[in-house]
Order: C-alpha cells, then structure tokens, then sequence
C-alpha cells in the first residue's frame, strides 16, 4: 500500500534573515540611486498579505521588501528560475513563486494559496510587464480571481515616479524622484460579497498611474538612448528603425530627429507627440490598422540575435550564436536559406512576450525559446506583430491588444 509523501514547506526562517540582510545591505543603496521615498507600512502587524503593485522599475520587488516587515514571496517569471545555480540560490534564500508568463499556470495559483496557508505575506504585479510609455499596462482580469480564493488582506502599493528615474527601454537611472506606498487596504469583509470582476475593478483603479504629465525633473546625460527598443513606427515614414544617441533619437528611414527633455517631454521639427506615451499609443494605432497577412512576401525587420532554448526551472542552452532573424506579418524565421533555419509560424505559436528590456521568448507548446540582441534590438515590434496576426485570424480585426 502506498503513502502519501508529505509535502515540503515553502516558509522557512532562513527567508526572514536573508530579507533583513538584504535590507539593510540594499536599502541605502536603493534609496540612493532611485532617489526614492519608501513610506513604511506600520498597519501591518503580524498578519499575512496579498501585495498588488503598479510595475515600473526593476527594483520594484525592493522597494515592496523595504516598506514591509518580514519576508514577500514574489510571484516572478520563470527566466529567474532558468539561470542554473543562481536560480537555485535564489530559491533557497527568498522562494519566489514561480509562474509561467504569458500562459495560464495552475500550479502559482497553487502554490500561492500553499503559501497563504503557511502565513506568508504574497506580491504579484498583476500588469505582469513595466510599461514602456509611462501608462499602467494591461492587467490580467484573473487577479480579482485570485485574491478572492487567497481571502487575504490586499495592500495596493502605489509606485510613482519610476517611469522618470527609469523608464523600461533606458539602462540607466536619472536623479529625479519617486515615491513607494501602500495607498489602500481592502480587508476580506470589504470584498467577500464582490464579484471577481468588481474587486478587479477596484485593484486596476487603485494601481492606474500614468506619467505622460510633467511632474518633475529627471536629469540625466542620456535620456533618450535606447528609446528605440520601444519605438519603430515613424510618424513621417511608417514601419522604420530609430538610432539613439544621449538626449536624442533620429530615424534611420527620413532622418527625423527627436529630443527627450529632463520633464519628459518631446520635441522635434515636425514631431506631433508630446509624450513617450502619445507616441506609442499611435505606434498601437498604426500596427491595428496594418493587415499584417498580407505581409508575407519580404521580412518587415531583420536583426541579429543569439538563439537559445530555454529549459524552464532548470537552465539555458545556447543553440545559435549571431544569428539572422527575419519578422514577417505571420512568422519568425532565424538563419533563413540556412541549414540551422527554423521557422516560427504564428498560428503554431501559443504565446511571445518581451522579458526585462529586450529579450524575447517564444512559447511553443512545452518548449520555450529566448532570443537575446544587442542593446539597440527592439523585441517589441516581434510581439506586437504577433498579437495584429493572432486578432485578424481569430476574426477579431478590431481588437486593440497587442500583447502588454
């Protein structure tokens, strides 16, 4: 007769010292180089709570652990749990939640209410992405789902100003300043007779920020360089390439040069847009007015990247060094004419997604691929394409989602 192995647990006291030493080894140093205000939580006491925070910076989690007491699970993508010993050491030392980015995973659903069982205190940032224009991104609607089943305290956690000091394209940091707090608890009582939806309607408000506004200064020698790993579209000439060099971004195509300002602000002969984000909500526009099924015949881009596959939870395996990668309306094709080509047809593809600046993964059933480039490489266009072939093929040529 069998006997049911007793599952490990996920909590364990090595997790609260590495969070206090990491606190106090990390803080200052945060606290330097985002010029930022981190507000304690001092209502926390010694209970458990569901996190949900706005995703600016990639000090977010941070900048989470400095406002609260205690260890924060993290819910966090499976590229950290794919770097071989690192991720294991990071597992031993902080047991992030790992959850598969872009596809429905069951097992973090699991594994978050495993850890509010055990009493620890969850963070996820339900946009999933950074923004790349200074507006909240797309939040998945299934987090009110989620929040409801883990019946935890929700702490908003509002972070302002990250856009600024560090906008997701840039590789640097600006001095400027931000602001990091908790702006709102909902307790169970408030939300155990709303809907999933209803309490995902307040989470999405209560996260919204958007800094296409002059709101500060951020100074910085190189504000516009690599603004074009977010931007490809021309207002002048359409589909084109853009070349940055410190506080200006000129495109390859016509030669229209644009200039980014310590308030953020655009400015350029000819240029229409005030914002990063006016710019990239027309770049949207132009690509879900783009019938990319009929671009089959000639690669919209090329770039060169180095190609590998991805074993989730494990490590990486380089298959390609340098390799030529073509984009076109309903594939991705690397070293094409080549006996190392493959080809990636979009309607066998389950999902593409951008991690970090510019690394792109692509899912195909149970095997997942990376493409990593050079600095200047845009693996936004890749999934944006991807997104305008999958709505014009599933008879939804009006749909506005393009993957973030």
């Amino acid at each position: 007769m069998q006997t049911k192995t007793k599952q490990k647990k996920w909590i364990y006291p090595r997790h609260r010292w590495a969070r206090n030493l990491l606190a106090a080894v990390l803080g200052p140093i945060t606290r330097w180089k985002y010029g930022i205000r981190i507000e304690r939580f001092r209502q926390q006491g010694d209970r458990p709570y569901l996190i949900l925070m706005n995703h600016q910076t990639a000090f977010d989690q941070f900048f989470v652990g400095l406002a609260f007491r205690g260890p924060v699970y993290y819910v966090a993508s499976e590229d950290l749990f794919s770097n071989g010993w690192v991720s294991s050491v990071i597992r031993y030392l902080v047991a992030p939640i790992p959850i598969k980015k872009q596809t429905t995973d069951v097992s973090a659903v699991m594994n978050c209410i495993r850890v509010a069982r055990e009493g620890g205190t969850i963070a996820i940032a339900p946009e999933g992405n950074r923004t790349y224009s200074g507006k909240t991104v797309y939040m998945n609607p299934a987090i009110g789902g989620l929040a409801r089943k883990l019946k935890l305290p929700i702490a908003l956690f509002r972070i302002e100003g990250g856009y600024g000091v560090q906008p997701r394209w840039s590789d640097g940091t600006r001095r400027g300043k931000m602001r990091a707090y908790v702006s709102r608890v909902i307790e169970p009582e408030e939300y155990e007779d709303l809907t999933a939806d209803a309490l995902f309607e307040q989470i999405q408000k209560g996260l919204e920020v958007n800094e296409a506004v002059e709101d500060g200064i951020f100074k910085s020698g190189k504000k516009a360089e690599y603004l074009e790993r977010a931007m490809y579209v021309c207002p002048k000439c359409g589909l084109s390439e853009w070349e940055s060099h410190k506080n200006t971004i000129c495109c390859k195509k016509c030669g229209m040069r644009v200039a980014y300002g310590e308030d953020k602000t655009l400015s350029g002969e000819g240029f229409p847009f005030r914002f990063v984000y006016d710019w990239y909500e027309y770049q949207s526009k132009f690509i879900n007015d783009l019938d990319v099924t009929a671009c089959t015949q000639q690669p919209l881009y090329t770039d060169n990247t180095d190609f590998y596959q991805v074993f989730v939870y494990k490590n990486k395996k380089r298959l390609l060094k340098n390799a030529k990668l073509s984009l076109y309306g309903d594939r991705i094709v690397i070293n094409e004419g080549l006996e190392t080509a493959k080809t990636f047809c979009f309607p066998n593809i389950d999902a593409v997604t951008v991690l970090g600046r510019n690394k792109l993964n692509i899912y195909v059933g149970k095997q997942l691929f990376q493409l990593k480039s050079g600095k200047r490489f845009n693996a936004l266009k890749y999934v944006q394409i991807y997104h305008r072939y999958k709505n014009i093929t599933r008879g939804n040529p009006n749909a506005e989602f393009l993957g973030l």
